[in-house]
């Protein structure tokens, strides 16, 4: 059912620009699922782009080496040394990545009905899992930085308030400032969906006296956990 239209002693023309217009065409097909996924947060517009060109190179590449074993361990170490870099803490961008990369392999083996097949369901697959809730939270998990005087007893002081807005909170860290006179104290809270975050900042500004209050994303390592 697969079979290639490249032959194994020479690269007709024609066969090539067949091969190399499938890899440009389905990587435009990826750079566009990739658009679609991330329509509302936004999107890099290099990666993008890189994400058509990426399967014609690739496809360049193996039509290149075709069956020579020596060229090909040169290649591979080739492509040890890049680093594709994408929007730190976005996994589905290496994912994208590879997505062209097998794309650019099969077509550049000349398996272009291979090709079109694994550009078709993982699309798709892809498409629905990046715009249905699946694996998302269901609240907004970030870190809380409050200060508070340094008479004031932190242990249970915001409890009432944390059970209201968060259905988890974990206090990380406790660290004195200002030459002892305040403490910041840092949290791991998970903010419910249906909740006001400017009313939930408004009543810790109430009960630490209107001291600085920082509500932000988690940093990276903690993020992936």
């Amino acid at each position: 059912m697969f079979e290639t239209i490249l032959l194994e002693t020479e690269l007709s023309i024609s066969r090539v620009l067949i091969c190399m217009g499938v890899a440009l065409a389905l990587g435009l097909l990826v750079s566009i699922i990739y658009i679609l996924s991330d329509k509302k947060k936004g999107y890099s517009t290099n990666f993008a782009i890189t994400l058509v060109i990426l399967p014609a190179i690739v496809a360049i590449v193996i039509m290149l080496v075709g069956s020579n074993v020596a060229r090909a361990f040169s290649v591979a170490g080739a492509f040890t040394l890049v680093r594709f870099r994408s929007v730190p803490g976005d996994s589905k961008d290496i994912a994208s990545v590879f997505f062209s990369m097998a794309i650019g392999l099969a077509a550049g083996m000349g398996y272009i009905t291979l090709a079109i097949v694994i550009a078709a369901v993982i699309g798709v697959v892809y498409l629905i899992l990046m715009r249905s809730p699946y694996g998302k939270r269901s609240s907004v998990h970030k870190q809380l930085r409050i200060t508070i005087p340094e008479n004031l007893n932190y242990e249970g002081t915001f409890d009432d308030i944390f059970e209201e807005y968060t259905t988890r909170i974990s206090l990380d860290r406790v660290k004195t400032t200002n030459l002892g006179a305040l403490y910041e104290l840092t949290y791991s809270v998970s903010i419910k969906d249906n909740v006001s975050q400017k009313d939930f900042i408004d009543k810790l500004r109430c009960r630490n006296g209107n001291l600085n209050i920082i509500l932000g994303m988690m940093p990276d390592k903690q993020q992936e956990l």
